[in-house]
């Protein structure tokens, strides 16, 4: 059985691979593509088939189709940069479909039908095309990585605060490694198709339970500070963001003050086996 990954190059991707290794899948069986050549050849080293891959050339779908020709289960890493990502995903759910895969694995956003969360409208409009492609799929839907926040840690070594506007809202986060073995856990065991999975940490945790945390993991005083918008907006442009991403970023973090990456629906947990890596564990390999 061959298992294709698209996104292969990216963080998840390699952790994903490693989790397939790990679960006994043959190098030989799986099919890495992506854009990153060094990479690439990394995993080639390693034994796996590896292909560049381009999704934005005109002839994208037809090639794409050809490099997927007799992989049965394909995982589609939610690739394109947000606002620009429909198409690219769009291009890879024809191509699996004119290849004749036969299980589509989709890491899409946490909730994403219903969400509040900004960047899960591509998500939704992602699995709306992967079920109108008729190919049977799985929905991860991920929530928030835990190394997204390893800056803030950073800073909170530097200098003993963390300040942003999301204020009391609470976040379900785990690492990489734990959605990326969810992953490998749906691609190598039966009866996934046609099911979605709303993948979170066990516990959601405030600012103020991570500045706690840092400050336990540091052994010096950190703090939390809570910005309104528009002082984190103000706050952002002085550290040379520009207008748009400050905008971007401000609106992120309303959502997740609002708890759209709070809920801990238990899934990952189960999917895994294990309960999910907590903070604090994470905290201390940044150290």
């Amino acid at each position: 059985m061959t298992i294709a990954i698209i996104g292969a190059t990216g963080q998840l991707g390699g952790l994903t691979i490693d989790a397939l290794l790990d679960r006994g899948v043959p190098a030989g069986d799986l099919l890495a593509l992506g854009r990153n050549a060094e990479r690439l050849a990394a995993l080639a080293e390693r034994g796996l088939r590896t292909a560049i891959l381009d999704l934005d050339v005109p002839d994208a779908v037809d090639a794409t189709a050809a490099q997927l020709d007799g992989v049965e289960k394909l995982l589609l890493i939610s690739v394109g940069m947000p606002g620009q990502a429909l198409a690219p995903r769009g291009t890879a759910i024809d191509a699996a479909r004119k290849a004749g895969v036969k299980h589509l694995v989709y890491t899409s956003a946490l909730e994403a039908p219903t969400t509040i969360l900004g960047l899960a409208a591509e998500h939704k409009a992602t699995e709306e095309l992967v079920t109108a492609s008729g190919i049977p799929a799985t929905f991860l839907r991920n929530g928030w990585y835990t190394e997204n926040h390893q800056q803030e840690f950073a800073g909170a070594r530097e200098r003993g605060v963390i300040a942003n506007s999301v204020g009391d809202g609470r976040l379900a986060n785990a690492p990489r490694r734990d959605f990326a073995e969810a992953a490998a856990v749906v691609l190598t065991t039966p009866g996934h198709e046609t099911r979605a999975y709303e993948l979170s940490g066990d516990v959601a945790w405030s600012y103020a339970d991570f500045a706690a945390t840092a400050q336990e993991v540091l052994g010096t005083p950190v703090r939390y500070e809570a910005l309104t918008p528009a002082q984190e907006l103000e706050q952002l442009q002085a550290f040379g963001l520009d207008e748009g991403m400050a905008g971007f970023m401000v609106a992120l973090n309303g959502n997740m003050r609002d708890n759209a990456l709070a809920p801990t629906h238990g899934d990952l947990a189960r999917l895994i086996g294990h309960p999910t890596e907590p903070l604090e564990v994470t905290m201390r390999t940044w150290v």
